[in-house]
């Protein structure tokens, strides 16, 4: 008999209520033809929330994760320079989901300056400068904190290795600035190389980070497994997905000892909100990693092939990448794929 998955579903703000229901349509579609079910517990969280409950993080969503232990998260607005703390963030921190796992992978029939990119990018989720440590000395000066622990580097170093023996990768680089930042820097580097001498048959590197951002402009095919602390992870993820065509087309889980929350990593694209405009790959490719985070390993294997199907195709794509479908013309579009009806 199968299982039915409780999911805590966060469909966002702008364009996200139209890519969640893209993505929910086309995992119930899944699910049909695999025999797995879904029961999706959705909630707001954000400016929307507050309007409705007076809190941005209801406590509702809090409770429905914890009971859970998966989410499925659109994209959410986070004010610039002021407003409310990011929810990303936040739902991090409350969960402790220390690994940002973020797969780039090239999609069929995407061109790009370069082809077959194949990377996996192991970031550190909850300190470092996004601890969210911060005071103003006084008006004409403002502190945040820089927080890196043994902790915290050491499990972080731990799942990229753990990743890469498992799935068969051959090289971990662990990116830094301990040339400069001596002392934190330094040991996330310590603890990488501990965590590095445990697994002898995976090759581990080090680069200073912004001759890593260089080197990936210049030759990405030399990394693998890009193992790094919260900022600089940010930075790098952004920078690896505009080699595949943007951050339209990249998953992002957030991972924690009992608790993953899925979430599309772009941004909230409130200016073709409710257009039909909307690419919902980067939110499918994470609920993707969702099912197989379920052991749902049918489905998503069902999913992604319709879903390169489709790119490879080239017929029912929308305008961000070149085409000229709609959101829910796209959704169909890998439905029909999978050979649903």
């Amino acid at each position: 008999m199968a299982t039915t998955h409780k999911i805590t579903l966060v469909p966002g703000d702008g364009i996200g209520p139209e890519v969640t229901a893209a993505t929910v349509s086309i995992l119930e579609a899944a699910a049909k033809i695999t025999g797995s079910s879904f029961d999706w517990h959705t909630f707001d969280a954000g400016a929307d929330a507050f309007a409705k409950t007076g809190e941005y993080i209801p406590k509702a969503l809090y409770e429905s994760i914890e009971a859970n232990k998966v989410a499925l998260k659109g994209p959410v607005t986070t004010p610039i320079g002021g407003g409310f703390s990011s929810i990303n963030v936040t739902l991090r921190k409350k969960f402790d989901l220390y690994s940002n796992f973020r797969p780039v992978k090239s999609l069929p029939g995407i061109k790009t300056n370069y082809p077959n990119i194949d990377l996996i990018i192991f970031r550190e989720n909850t300190e470092d400068l996004y601890a969210g440590l911060e005071v103003m000395i006084n008006p004409d000066i403002a502190q945040s904190l820089k927080i890196i622990t043994r902790k915290g580097s050491t499990r972080i170093a731990r799942s990229a290795f753990e990743y890469a023996k498992k799935h068969g990768r051959k090289k971990v680089h662990a990116i830094h600035k301990a040339n400069i930042m001596k002392l934190s820097d330094g040991l996330f580097l310590k603890c990488c190389k501990e965590v590095a001498e445990e697994y002898p048959e995976i090759t581990y590197a080090e680069h200073i980070v912004d001759n890593t951002c260089m080197q990936l402009v210049m030759n990405p095919y030399q990394y693998d497994v890009i193992l790094t602390e919260n900022l600089y992870g940010d930075i790098l993820s952004d920078l690896c997905s505009g080699l595949i065509g943007g951050l339209g087309l990249v998953p992002g889980a957030n991972l924690g000892a009992d608790c993953a929350i899925f979430e599309a990593v772009h941004g909230s694209a409130p200016d073709i909100a409710g257009q039909d405009k909307a690419n919902p790959t980067a939110l499918l490719q994470s609920a993707i990693l969702m099912l197989h985070h379920l052991d749902e390993t049918a489905a998503a294997n069902l999913v992604q092939g319709a879903l390169e199907t489709v790119y490879a195709e080239g017929k029912s794509l929308t305008r961000d990448i070149g085409g000229t479908s709609g959101t829910k013309a796209f959704s169909e579009a890998v439905i029909a794929a999978m050979g649903a009806k």
